[in-house]
């Protein structure tokens, strides 16, 4: 187990870098597969997205699950842990709303 300074800092570890609040945005609302991430989140490379889900799906924020079909089909949604952070998620959403209609 990890150690920590502060308990923000256990927060950040988990859902700091750049794409992974904007990942949970999405997810948070429904489901979502691969590409329809990708196409949500405009800039993000392939590599990059496949290793913010895995960090996600590591720290038991996001499920992954494939299905038995050709071609694959790989689904993410949160975990009742991920939902767990649903209100700083959006309370960070609302704050950038609010600072973006001041600058």
């Amino acid at each position: 187990m990890k150690k920590f300074n502060f308990p923000i800092d256990a927060t950040l570890d988990v859902i700091g870098g750049k794409w992974k609040c904007a990942i949970l945005c999405h997810l948070l609302e429904h489901p979502r597969r691969t590409g329809e991430l990708r196409r949500l989140l405009a800039g993000v490379s392939q590599k990059v997205l496949t290793e913010q889900l895995r960090e996600l799906e590591q720290d038991g924020i996001i499920l992954r699950t494939v299905y038995p079909q050709v071609p694959p089909k790989v689904e993410y949604q949160v975990t009742p842990l991920g939902n767990s952070l649903k209100d700083i998620i959006f309370a960070m959403c609302e704050w950038g709303s609010e600072h973006l209609m001041k600058a």
